[in-house]
């Protein structure tokens, strides 16, 4: 099916470039571009966040102190000071 796009000259030029290179059409070289494109769309939609790589290992662990989360930067500020000490 035919279909008309307008590059600027420097796309055009590397479509070119890439198609003597591959010794490939101009055509050949947009439609496996179009190709990897899509299949790189496919694999970002599946898991894009931090968070959806390591799902299923929030909540997974049981015990330990449960105020992890609580005052973190005082304690922190302790930590820091504690470790301090023990230079001098």
């Amino acid at each position: 099916m035919p279909l008309s796009v307008r590059l600027d000259a420097k796309t055009e030029s590397l479509i070119g470039r890439l198609a003597r290179k591959r010794q490939q059409s101009k055509s050949e070289v947009i439609r496996d571009a179009i190709g990897v494109l899509a299949k790189q769309e496919e694999k970002g939609t599946e898991k894009k966040r931090p968070y959806d790589l390591v799902a299923h290992l929030i909540g997974c662990v049981k015990g330990g102190p449960p105020d992890l989360s609580v005052n973190t930067g005082e304690k922190f500020h302790q930590l820091l000071l504690e470790r301090r000490r023990k230079r001098q």
